[in-house]
């Protein structure tokens, strides 16, 4: 019996969650994703500030589904979906599908601006963290040699949306600063590199309870953090960034995480595009289609306890893929399907060592318990068994030592 052809689009946490729960007897699998790897978003920030290396939360799509015979892998970029004709057109040429499963993720949202585009860092692939790490240690480098007008804009480190990413790069930052880099650079005097984080709302985090929002400032208020809440930045040169009060700051290290929007693939019937992402039923299936799905941060799905979708976070990706997952099987059991519902399992952010703040449905708390928590909680989402190991030890060495080794500078040979 011919089986059906199911096209995964993207291989981030709905991808591959829902091709590891996907019966393999049933269905052929063609995985199609612009790079060659999975890429563990939360620790992107740790990349950014040599903490740990890429390779740790970069794992190669071929070795994950090395022993799924009934998935294929290509390794191209979607330019178009053609539902008339059950295709999809892509840089390497077209493929046919019986149903298609989108999971295309975001990228960073700036809001219109090119300018912003242009000159900030925005941190959502592998690639954006190791570029942010090596400008970043590259600009250290250059204080050594640069003339006094020009060290102010090194000395200035600006970051811009206080989310988890925002607030957890953040504390970074400023225990590299306060541990690290005098030891690297004993020549700079570190006491004048400020860390400036900018927030268009009231307060950091400001998704969490009021008690993680007042506990993240206080722990990067502790850290040397200059946070400045209630700016949006209007503009960015690469040089200055311009605030909505007027206030100008000097900085050529702009990295921007102030929001996200849906990776959106040309096809679709544009009424069934809500906020940048695909209007998707309770089943995930895209509206006023019968074959194309929407998973993750990109599928927007009204429910009675979301009415406005849900959050564009890994665990909503996760579970939704496997529920498709199951669905697909129940489809050709002829079984009733299963609606999706988000259950919120809770939500935690690390501003540094010792210091974390965790919302769970329960109980809320901060400080070192809480740190233990997230990092509990990140180890047991990396894939392998020898990453979590190699993560683990990392974390203990930088633990214990106030250090790492992790400080390379990886540039491209022009010639």
């Amino acid at each position: 019996m011919k089986r059906n052809k199911i096209i995964i689009i993207g291989g981030g946490f709905a991808g591959i969650q829902f091709i590891d729960h996907l019966d393999q007897n049933l269905f052929d699998v063609l995985l199609i994703d612009k790079v060659n790897h999975h890429q563990f978003q939360p620790l992107f920030y740790q990349v950014a500030t040599s903490q740990i290396e890429p390779s740790s939360i970069s794992f190669p799509l071929r070795k994950i589904f090395q022993k799924r015979k009934n998935t294929q892998i290509r390794m191209t970029e979607v330019l178009s979906i053609e539902p008339n004709v059950n295709s999809i057109r892509t840089t390497i040429g077209s493929f046919d599908y019986d149903y298609l499963v989108i999971a295309s993720g975001c990228k960073t949202n700036f809001f219109g601006n090119k300018n912003i585009e242009k000159h900030a860092y925005g941190l959502k692939t592998t690639y954006d963290a190791i570029k942010i790490r090596n400008r970043i240690l590259q600009n250290f480098e250059n204080l050594l040699s640069v003339d006094e007008s020009e060290k102010e804009y090194l000395l200035n480190i600006v970051i811009v949306g206080a989310g988890a990413t925002g607030v957890e790069l953040a504390g970074a930052f400023s225990e590299i600063k306060h541990n690290i880099l005098p030891k690297d650079y004993p020549l700079i005097d570190f006491n004048n590199l400020k860390i400036i984080l900018l927030e268009g709302g009231s307060h950091t985090l400001s998704n969490m309870s009021e008690m993680a929002q007042k506990a993240s400032e206080d722990y990067l208020k502790t850290l040397g953090v200059i946070v400045k809440t209630n700016v949006i930045v209007k503009d960015y040169d690469g040089k200055i960034v311009t605030l909505n009060n007027g206030e100008c700051i000097k900085s050529k290290h702009v990295i921007w995480a102030a929001g996200v929007t849906g990776n959106i693939i040309s096809g679709i019937d544009e009424k069934q595009i809500v906020n940048n992402r695909f209007k998707v039923d309770r089943y995930n299936l895209v509206q006023s289609y019968s074959n194309i799905y929407a998973l993750g941060d990109i599928a927007y799905m009204e429910t009675p306890a979301y009415p406005k979708g849900h959050p564009q976070v890994a665990n909503v990706a996760i579970n939704q893929a496997k529920n498709l997952a199951k669905n697909f099987k129940f489809l050709l059991q002829n079984k009733p399907l299963r609606q999706y519902e988000y259950t919120n399992l809770g939500v935690m952010a690390t501003i540094g060592k010792n210091k974390a703040v965790v919302d769970l449905p329960f109980i809320k708390f901060k400080g070192y318990f809480a740190w233990l928590t997230w990092m509990l909680v990140h180890l047991m989402l990396i894939l392998s068994v020898k990453n979590k190991l190699i993560i683990f030890i990392n974390w203990a060495w930088s633990y214990f030592t106030k250090d790492s080794s992790l400080r390379l500078i990886l540039k491209e040979n022009k010639k």
